[in-house]
């Protein structure tokens, strides 16, 4: 019988396997959503996936938020991906609903800036806090994905698509921040979130302009 390898082995071998899957997942997930656009089919739940991956200033926020959860460990790897998402929908219902929300896109990028900074510096602060964090830039994110629902798309399926989307990207912030525990992974992780709020910085000077 051959011998079990160590855990850290194990988990080092399903990180490998998986991260690779995942980029390819979400890289083909726009054009599959795409197809169903032009095909007229469940253009809502469409326009919902595509959203969160149209504009880097969402999804570096959103991949922080899992690289966050990995540098926290438990409990809040899974706290604060399931916390954001949340109420990243309410946001959403706002701005479907026409709630003006003030200045979402300084919000936005403000939420970039800040979570990549938590990664860069692995700042560990008590999980309340670390999950109100997450859930006020969330409100930010909901609405702006909230007020671009498209002319004629379902609202249900259009927030499905948004919440889905969302959660693969923490599912790979996860996947990214896991590697913290191979030698010079720490270092890695740190770098992704240095680029996390350089480009939260770049949109912030954007917005402010």
């Amino acid at each position: 019988m051959p011998p079990i390898p160590p855990r850290s082995l194990r988990r080092r071998s399903f990180l490998t396997a998986a991260v690779p899957w995942l980029v390819l997942a979400m890289a083909l997930l726009p054009q599959a959503a795409q197809a169903h656009v032009e095909g007229g089919q469940a253009s809502g739940l469409a326009a919902g996936l595509l959203h969160p991956l149209s504009g880097p200033d969402h999804m570096v926020a959103m991949v922080a938020v899992g690289l966050w959860g990995a540098v926290l460990g438990p409990p809040a790897i899974w706290v604060l991906p399931v916390a954001f998402p949340l109420v990243m929908a309410f946001g959403g219902l706002l701005g479907l609903l026409g709630v003006p929300v003030p200045a979402v896109e300084v919000g936005i990028a403000v939420s970039g800036v800040v979570m990549g900074l938590m990664v860069l510096l692995e700042q560990r602060p008590p999980l309340w806090l670390a999950a109100t964090i997450v859930a006020v830039f969330a409100v930010f994110h909901g609405h702006a994905h909230g007020t671009e629902l498209p002319a004629g798309g379902n609202a249900l399926l259009y927030s499905l698509g948004f919440v889905v989307a969302t959660g693969l990207l923490h599912l790979l912030g996860i996947l990214l921040g896991e590697l913290r525990r191979w030698p010079g992974g720490r270092r890695l992780v740190q770098a992704a979130g240095a680029g996390v709020a350089l480009t939260g910085l770049m949109f912030l000077v954007r917005a402010v302009a």
